[in-house]
């Protein structure tokens, strides 16, 4: 190898690194600036009607959100399901309402698997210095860096009926949303001008009165099961913050406020 070309080397290797970079920047703009189409658009409000409610300019900035999602993202059906473009649309809109005004995105996931309906998962219990194996029907998963798994059937319902409280795509992308501070426990990367101590006061109230209330078997507007820890807790609150958006702010307010400033979004405003 001649001197001149070991020399020059480093300098076509960065050039190649900036103009990759560049590369990825300018498609990514581009992404975030696109539309669906008109059939597209069609098929997301069929399927998930939510988006009909949000604010025109929220509503321009889910679809590029969607968009760049749909290149990042593979979709792996599994026991046979054959996974379609609705799928993958329905899902989409579903996950990208949590970011849709966020600067934070979903940087390390690369793949969503999808069963036709719940799927068996083993987990290990503990009892009397044994561990005992046991598998559980689960609706989804979801994995610090990826990958989400879904229910489809789950995943379906979730977004057709945007008022029941329930949604297992938004749980599992809350989940997401909560590892990208590094740990999976409640406290995600708060906005500027969010502060822990105001994010922990109103999420710690808001989680021991859920606890308060399961415990003594009464009715609670956050699903039961964000009783369990504080990271349910976070993603079942969210999925309410969404669904159930003026109760969430009617009852919770200190905790809706948090939300709120979090996703910068008002859902309990939206027609």
């Amino acid at each position: 190898m001649t001197p001149w070309i070991i020399l020059a080397l480093p300098l076509l290797v960065a050039a190649f690194l900036l103009y990759r970079r560049y590369s990825k920047q300018r498609k990514r703009k581009a992404l975030l600036a696109s539309s669906l189409t008109t059939q597209q658009r069609a098929v997301v409000e069929k399927l998930v009607p939510l988006v009909r409610r949000l604010p025109p300019q929220v509503r321009s900035a889910l679809e590029g959100k969607m968009n760049l999602f749909l290149d990042q993202i593979t979709f792996r059906g599994q026991n046979g399901l054959e996974v379609t473009e609705e799928m993958e649309l329905s899902i989409a809109a579903q996950a990208c309402l949590l970011v849709v005004n966020s600067p934070v995105w979903y940087d390390t996931l690369r793949n969503v698997l999808l069963y036709p309906s719940a799927f068996l998962t083993n987990r290990d219990t503990h009892g009397d210095g044994v561990v005992y194996e046991n598998q559980h029907a689960t609706l989804g998963e979801s994995w610090a860096r990826g990958p989400v798994i879904l229910s489809w059937d789950h995943a379906l319902q979730g977004g057709l009926d945007a008022q029941d409280g329930h949604n297992v795509v938004i749980h599992e992308f809350a989940h997401q949303l909560d590892s990208l501070s590094g740990h999976t426990n409640g406290i995600p990367l708060l906005r500027k001008g969010q502060t822990y101590a105001g994010w922990e006061r109103a999420m710690l109230d808001a989680y021991q009165d859920q606890v308060q209330r399961v415990q003594n078997g009464e009715r609670t507007l956050i699903d039961p099961y964000g009783a369990s820890n504080h990271q349910e807790f976070f993603a079942e609150a969210i999925v309410t913050f969404f669904e159930r958006p003026r109760e969430l702010r009617d009852q919770v307010p200190a905790l809706y406020d948090q939300l709120a400033t979090l996703l910068a979004l008002d859902p309990a405003g939206w027609d």
